[in-house]
């Protein structure tokens, strides 16, 4: 298996008080990490330090430079008057972006992406008139543009009804299926037990991995 990435002894804080101490895991590519912990355990403060926006107390998170990572928040729910289109919403994180200029190959990408997250018919709706499903649909599109090597998504389908949450998710997993990582944070043990192909469990002070199948014990400790 090929790593993506190696966190290594990861220590996070806010100020003087310890979120994380001594976190160890791996995630290669193919994986389908899970990661699963009741609130306040730390699990969104180490997607930050993975995203590069909070710098670890102690150890290391180690990456290939040539990884991109994608990134698909918590649902956010943009005013209706949010101006920009789906597929120019998409289009912003091209790496050279320069809306509306873009290059015939550019926009063929953005078509290949709007496509794959099933948006095309609607495309050229305004992101503020899009529904909840339709808008993390976008979310997804606009990370995957970038050609991410790790999808991380932080609580992703938490608003999202059960069908949508599905719908969202086999697009994930296609998305895996083609030598990727998915590192999915998630309070839905039925999402958890249905995609993952690994956990992560954080807990107070602890925190232990494995195969996707020991984590119905981890579920019946929580």
């Amino acid at each position: 298996m090929i790593p993506i990435l190696n966190v290594e002894n990861l220590t996070l804080a806010y100020g003087d008080k310890e979120v994380i101490t001594g976190l160890n895991f791996q995630v290669n590519q193919g994986d389908f990490l899970v990661v699963v912990g009741e609130n306040g355990v730390g699990k969104t403060t180490m997607v930050r330090a993975l995203l590069g926006q909070l710098k670890p107390r102690q150890g290391q998170i180690k990456m290939p430079s040539s990884v991109k990572i994608g990134y698909v928040p918590q649902f956010r729910n943009l005013d209706s008057e949010y101006p920009l289109s789906i597929r120019d919403f998409v289009a912003l994180n091209l790496p050279t972006s320069r809306l509306p200029w873009l290059s015939r190959d550019e926009r063929q990408k953005i078509d290949q992406i709007v496509a794959a997250t099933d948006l095309t018919r609607i495309a050229e709706r305004p992101l503020g008139m899009a529904s909840g499903g339709e808008k993390q649909r976008a979310y997804l599109a606009q990370a995957l543009v970038a050609d991410p090597q790790l999808l991380i998504l932080d609580e992703s389908t938490a608003s999202l009804d059960n069908e949508m949450k599905y719908e969202l998710l086999d697009l994930v997993e296609d998305f895996r299926s083609k030598g990727r990582a998915v590192l999915f944070v998630t309070h839905d043990w039925d999402l958890a037990h249905h995609y993952g192909t690994r956990y992560l469990h954080l807990a107070a002070g602890r925190a232990t991995s494995g195969p996707i199948s020991e984590l119905s014990a981890i579920e019946e400790e929580e």
